[in-house]
């Protein structure tokens, strides 16, 4: 059995534990989907890809501060 997790597996893990309002789950979704797309985009396409994902995920910023019970609680 595999048991590396796909986007469709991550997807569905998202869905089930209401993890479409935590922005962290999205980007690691995203994440995976250029990782499983990587050898079909050209070098240019997968590095803009992978710098507006980054540019979300620096975008969280603060959010982060005073909810850690809450995220990792």
């Amino acid at each position: 059995m595999d048991s590396q997790i796909n986007s469709e597996k991550l997807a569905r893990y998202i869905e089930a534990t209401r993890g479409i309002s935590k922005p962290w789950l999205l980007t690691q979704l995203r994440l995976k989907k250029l990782q499983e797309d990587r050898e079909n985009l050209s070098t240019e396409a997968y590095e803009a890809a992978l710098k507006d994902i980054h540019a979300d995920l620096m975008n969280l910023g603060e959010w982060w501060i005073g909810q850690e019970d809450e995220v990792f609680g």
